[in-house]
């Protein structure tokens, strides 16, 4: 998640089909896809707001797009944007989609619902499953064994736990919770658990208060990092341009330029300073020098500077002193092989 400050997130984990995201959608109070097999394809990360407002505000964040749904079709909508982003399919991606929930009566909490573990190969599910899912810590599958450990009170699980019953098939959210009372009130060894620890209200509330207890310990460090961005940010404000709102500000501006323009040409032309172009040494007198040997040796080897040699040379074939052979005995020697000759020794 790219955030400017990032605060403590509550990770959903599990096996797969095991009903992490039927438990989300109740604590939202919206439907969420179902299928079986892999449903959940990509991290879905959950963004719920009570908001007092009678009509609910949904809306999809994904690769830079922001796209408006509607409460009826949010199940649709996630199951296009995944096959968008992850293809279609089993195959999983790690590209986050973010479903921001703005409703009545949810709680205040950011939750991330991840990929669920697969145990097993699955038909169309990539060759990169098992790279890309992620791990997490196996639940009791005893169900005799976990209804007598937590009736007894006997279960250490860190944070604790709390008790639900998942929405079942075509049920509305209310008829769920109704459901769901009525089995913890009348089911003969369900009844037993403790009231303080059933129930999707009581798990929405123990979330809030957990990821409020999380951030007051992580507060230092979260206002150490706002403060630092703030101040950043208001330095980058400072340094920018004032709005040039007449003649005048203009005038000033543009005389301003010229005068550190000209500054900048007495110190690179007069003074031999380059402090303003630590990097650029495009400016710098050293290489200029170096561009001007430069061209010196591509002109030596291009233009023809032994014209006048040429003539000298020929004419003087033959002339040589006493202690050398006369002409008849040295054999002419052409002026454009003595060039050649000469390139070749240097």
């Amino acid at each position: 998640m790219k955030e400017g400050i990032r605060l403590p997130t509550i990770v959903v984990v599990g096996d797969q089909s095991f009903g992490k995201s039927s438990v989300l959608e109740s604590l939202a109070g919206i439907s969420l896809p179902r299928s079986q097999g892999i449903c959940t394809r990509v991290p879905l990360i959950m963004r719920l707001k009570n908001n007092p407002t009678p009509t609910p505000e949904l809306h999809l964040e994904y690769n830079g797009k922001t796209v408006p749904v509607e409460e009826a079709h949010i199940a649709t909508a996630i199951t296009v944007v995944t096959d968008e982003i992850a293809g279609h399919g089993k195959g999983i991606s790690n590209t986050p989609l973010t479903l921001v929930v703005k409703k009545e009566g949810v709680p205040d909490l950011t939750m991330i619902d991840l990929p669920g573990i697969v145990r097993v190969s699955v038909h169309d599910g990539g060759q990169e499953r098992g790279e890309n899912s992620c791990r997490g810590t196996k639940a009791n599958r005893a169900p005799e064994e976990l209804l007598e450990k937590v009736t007894a009170d006997d279960v250490n699980i860190g944070l604790g736990y709390v008790c639900v019953r998942n929405r079942v098939g075509d049920e509305s959210f209310e008829e769920a919770r109704m459901e769901a009372a009525a089995l913890f009130e009348t089911h003969p060894q369900l009844s037993r658990i403790d009231k303080s620890i059933v129930g999707i209200p009581v798990l929405a509330q123990k979330l809030v208060q957990i990821q409020a207890n999380i951030i007051v310990r992580c507060l230092p460090l979260i206002v150490k990092n706002i403060s630092e961005k703030l101040n950043a940010n208001v330095a980058e404000l400072e340094n920018l341009p004032k709005a040039l709102v007449s003649a005048a500000d203009v005038m000033t501006a543009f005389m301003r330029i010229i005068g550190a323009g000209k500054e900048s040409l007495r110190k690179l032309l007069l003074r031999g300073e380059f402090d303003e172009f630590p990097e650029d040494t495009t400016k710098h007198g050293s290489a200029r020098l170096v561009e001007m040997l430069n061209q010196f040796s591509n002109d030596l080897h291009n233009k023809r500077l032994f014209i006048g040699g040429d003539k000298g040379l020929g004419r003087s074939q033959g002339n040589w002193t006493t202690k050398f052979p006369s002409s008849q005995r040295v054999p002419s020697y052409p002026a454009e092989k003595s060039r050649q000759d000469f390139w070749n020794a240097n």
